[in-house]
């Protein structure tokens, strides 16, 4: 059931969904748990709420799931490798990671604010909105696609967590900083496909100059791929 839209196409929601690989029964819940209360302070008339209450449950669903996950593939570890490792695999750079992976910033509900200094992109409301998404399935369909969601995009990055939430984006950022005066700006130069299975080119520039391109399924992948190749011709 395709529900009232604030500023989100039923064609955006059908896109998430299928990001998320879970059709929504109250699309209500997912349009709440993209609302970041910035936007909610400033549709205080039109009765919006934010997606923090969702964010709680959202928290205690995913260390709940990720420690279940853990338990069935890693039967050689201790409880303390095991609660090492679970802290590991839910930390903010992590659920950043894949809140990027499955493009929820680009369906965020902001205020100005947040919109104008970045939000989209910051990590801590991307694993926040992870998490509240998280909590929209369980409210919908409980709790069995909550688990295939999460075994799904946590299975495999349990031999190597480190490696899995590398953010390029801020690692270009720190060595261009290191000169005063330096400006990162990323560029969408290219995008095909059909809506539902759209490909980006994005180019980073630096200072006007372009010193990387890279391509993915969302704009904020395409980024990091972009800044990844960026950071060895900046190195050289």
């Amino acid at each position: 059931m395709i529900g009232k839209m604030k500023h989100l196409s039923e064609q955006q929601v059908t896109k998430l969904q299928k990001n998320l690989n879970y059709c929504f029964n109250d699309s209500s819940l997912l349009i709440k748990s993209l609302t970041h209360s910035s936007y909610a302070n400033e549709n205080v008339k039109n009765n919006t709420v934010s997606n923090e209450r969702l964010e709680f449950l959202g928290d205690s669903l995913l260390g709940m799931t990720v420690a279940l996950l853990i338990y069935k593939r890693k039967p050689e570890l201790t409880e303390g490798q095991m609660t090492k490792l679970r802290a590991e695999l839910v930390c903010e750079k992590s659920l950043a990671d894949l809140a990027m992976e499955l493009d929820l910033g680009s369906y965020l509900l902001l205020g100005r604010g947040e919109e104008n200094g970045g939000g989209r992109d910051r990590p801590s409301i991307l694993s926040n909105t992870f998490e509240a998404v998280l909590a929209a399935i369980y409210l919908d369909g409980g709790y069995k696609p909550v688990e295939q969601l999460v075994f799904d995009h946590f299975n495999g990055r349990m031999d190597a967590p480190d490696k899995n939430h590398f953010d390029h984006k801020t690692k270009l950022q720190e060595i261009v900083q290191v000169n005063p005066g330096q400006s990162l700006v990323y560029k969408v130069t290219d995008e095909h496909g059909p809506d539902h299975d759209k490909s980006f080119i994005v180019e980073v520039l630096l200072n006007g100059k372009a010193i990387g391109t890279g391509s993915g399924k969302s704009k904020k992948r395409a980024e990091q791929e972009a800044a990844k190749a960026a950071i060895n011709i900046v190195r050289e």
